[in-house]
């Protein structure tokens, strides 16, 4: 028997190295993250994996899992606190190493193994980590597996069984990066920065972009744990600005910055103006639906208004449905719907064939965006960044709200919305025009601004996102209105940044 996890143990004691210890708020909507030593031990990872093995199970699917870690202190030890649960259910383990995210989800395809644990806390702060994990692939996770795991792992409701195996992928990254670059080279020669913020990326992504053809300015790509510029998120304005700097100073055509895990890219452009990835993501639609008749695409609710209203796409015949933000649903939805492709606002980009497979990679991103910058080429970025119409965006703002507290809060802003739409309030002088509830509230006015303020699901805090059509002060005003009903809510802390 295997001992009950408990929520809460004391390191430097007996009970922390003989018990399983595993937070129950660590089981997220799509992954799971804990703060390592204070959330979750390595017992309690070992459990993970036994309920992650006995899930699979009570899934029909075989057992068999690609597993993989990033380049943190302590994931190495994670994994291997994994691989132990996953084979003592009786999991066959293929370990592909030190790995980005979406390499795990490639020897998904390339192995022919139908399940995935890649030990991450992607661009969480050092201390985190985390589990990414799916049983379908390109799929991971979504709510209802989330929930069965957590009952599972919690309740200790392991079916151990013998029959576990090992085997270690040998120089795994090399297949990998061929897959990516066996491909024509770029017809234009582009000067790339690659920014990894000492990431796992650094590991892959110079020599992806090198073998597609790019001139690379690699900046911060030596591997340390330690982040010691910048945590690796390319929507924190900190890595933004490293970016902007280099590309300014080298004079390149494309700032491209990938997160501590590799599944996401941000741009900035010639200029050195970083471009939120919901605008890059109109961009690559406007490309690609120029060569695919009648594309769509899906995109998450922290999105721009230009999918629907950007002339372009409208006269190539794409399409655009919004749908809940999180990797996951994305993946999903994108998946269910055939979509050519699901842009997040966050930087996870999901492209089916003949662009991708269907799950997020930050590298097949930032070949799209070469690619794109190949097919226009009398343009630059910014040329085809000040091609769109003009909106005022905001980056992505979270005020910090505890996981117990969090859905609560929501449930309370989204009613407050849906009143004042009901009793037709004005809102700044303006009429809500719609809301769209399928994720937290969007609520845009008459003119076509529009806030949004929905849960993270991977950290304690809520998102908020502001963004305008008519000026830069109609943006603020928008953020403005959002934060005053936040403030009425206590349990709303302070925010990572604002505008």
């Amino acid at each position: 028997m295997f001992p009950k996890p408990k929520s809460v143990l004391l390191p430097n004691t007996y009970a922390f190295e003989s018990e399983p210890m595993v937070k129950p708020t660590g089981f997220r909507e799509y992954d799971a993250r804990w703060l390592f030593q204070k959330e979750i031990n390595l017992m309690g990872v070992q459990a993970l994996g036994m309920g992650l093995g006995a899930l699979i199970a009570e899934l029909g699917v075989k057992q068999e899992i690609v597993t993989g870690h990033d380049f943190r202190g302590y994931s190495a030890s994670i994994k291997y606190a994994l691989i132990s649960g996953l084979m003592a259910a009786g999991c066959k383990v293929h370990d592909i190493g030190l790995a980005v995210t979406p390499m795990a989800y490639f020897a998904q395809f390339d192995l022919d193994v139908p399940c995935v644990a890649m030990v991450t806390a992607s661009h969480n702060d050092n201390g985190w980590t985390g589990v990414k994990m799916g049983a379908n692939r390109p799929l991971t996770f979504g709510p209802d597996e989330m929930t069965r795991l957590k009952e599972i792992v919690l309740n200790a409701e392991f079916k151990n069984k013998a029959g576990g195996a090992y085997q270690f992928h040998e120089n795994y990254p090399a297949r990998y990066i061929a897959d990516l670059t066996n491909r024509p080279k770029l017809k234009r020669k582009l000067k790339v920065v690659a920014a990894c913020g000492n990431g796992t990326a650094g590991a892959f992504a110079p020599q992806v972009l090198e073998a597609i053809g790019c001139e690379v300015i690699p900046l911060d790509t030596e591997l340390d744990h330690t982040f010691p510029k910048y945590n690796p998120n390319p929507e924190d304005m900190e890595m933004l600005h490293a970016i902007r700097d280099a590309v300014l100073h080298h004079k390149a055509d494309v700032g491209l910055g990938f997160d501590g895990d590799g599944d996401r890219c941000g741009v900035v452009d010639n200029t050195g103006e970083e471009i939120f990835a919901d605008k890059v993501g109109v961009m690559l639609a406007r490309d690609m639906s120029a060569i695919h008749k009648d594309a769509h695409f899906i995109v998450d609710v922290k999105s721009t208004g230009l999918f629907i209203t950007d002339p372009v796409l409208q006269k190539q015949g794409a399409k655009t449905a919004y749908w809940k933000t999180g990797h996951s649903y994305m993946k999903r939805r994108t998946n269910e719907t055939g979509a050519l492709a699901g842009f997040e606002k966050s930087g996870h980009f999901f492209f089916n064939k003949p662009y991708g497979r269907g799950y997020d990679d930050g590298l097949v991103s930032a070949i799209a965006i070469c690619d794109m910058l190949d097919r226009a080429p009398g343009k630059s970025m910014a040329d085809l960044k000040d091609a769109l119409p003009k909106t005022w965006s905001s980056p992505t703002m979270s005020p910090h709200c505890a996981d117990e507290t969090k859905y609560g809060v929501i449930d309370k802003v989204v009613k407050h919305f849906e009143g004042l739409q009901a009793k037709g309030a004005k809102i700044g002088g303006q009429s809500i025009r719609d809301l769209v509830t399928v994720n937290g509230v969007r609520v845009t006015v008459e003119d076509g601004s529009w806030g949004l303020v929905r849960a993270s699901s991977n950290k304690p805090e809520l998102v908020v996102v502001v963004e305008s059509p008519v000026s830069e002060q109609r943006m603020h005003d928008m953020f403005e209105m959002v934060n005053s009903v936040l403030r009425t809510h206590p349990e709303v802390g302070e925010y990572n940044q604002t505008i």
